[in-house]
């Protein structure tokens, strides 16, 4: 059971709802965690365009939606995370991951699959040892990706990694609850990001951007009690 209630689209109104639009216009729904983290809207507010950008594909970014999946997902597993690995084996799909992929890289043999090439083989290892902590003294890890990708890539596939472990750590302890698979599987269409609607989403936000913030706050307080 969720420890925070959500904060459901038909209970808010005023700069909340408008919020609530313009994530539907980013991302195409509101999940449960945007419905969670809007206890904090403006943090909230603030995290989206970030998440969205740094996890999907778009031509602002370096790395293919199906490498950054790969990444998602081993790093998911490693903590265990049902939220994010749900939606992220749906989102995984979208780009050609295959079921039997999507195992093999959850088992400690993916280094010897033949289902990966080794670009992919060596973007989870990336992500492993990001997650454990241990990429900071393994050499040979780095070399190994270094050998294949750019160091903007590699910077690429540490933030989302990072960013990841993040998301794990906020839906497994605050227990967020995973959608009806119908929904989740809405994020199917969602792999490659128009850049257009980044632009959208902070133009709105800035012109959004309140000078006063408890109103906003007032408003995330009373749609929870509703």
């Amino acid at each position: 059971m969720a420890r925070i209630p959500l904060i459901q689209p038909e209970a808010v109104d005023g700069d909340l709802a408008d919020f609530y639009d313009a994530a539907t216009g980013m991302v195409g729904r509101v999940p449960h965690s945007i419905r969670t983290l809007a206890h904090a809207p403006l943090l909230a507010m603030l995290l989206l365009p970030f998440n969205a950008a740094n996890q999907r594909e778009w031509p602002g970014a370096r790395l293919s939606g199906r490498i950054k999946e790969m990444v998602v997902i081993k790093t998911s597993h490693v903590n265990g995370c049902d939220y994010c690995y749900a939606h992220n084996t749906a989102l995984g799909q979208a780009a050609g991951i295959s079921h039997e992929q999507i195992i093999d890289m959850s088992s400690d043999d993916y280094l010897d699959s033949a289902d990966f090439t080794e670009h992919e083989k060596a973007a989870i290892l990336w992500a492993e040892h990001v997650t454990r902590n241990t990429a900071q003294k393994n050499d040979a890890v780095y070399d190994r990706v270094k050998a294949l990708f750019s160091h903007a890539e590699i910077v690429e596939l540490t933030l989302i990694c990072a960013m990841f472990n993040m998301i794990n750590r906020i839906n497994d302890c605050l227990e967020i609850e995973i959608e009806e698979q119908p929904e989740i599987d809405k994020i199917k269409g969602t792999l490659v990001l128009d850049p257009e609607r980044i632009r959208t989403y902070l133009h709105w936000l800035a012109d959004h951007w309140p000078n006063e913030f408890d109103t906003i706050n007032k408003q995330a307080e009373d749609a929870a009690a509703a």
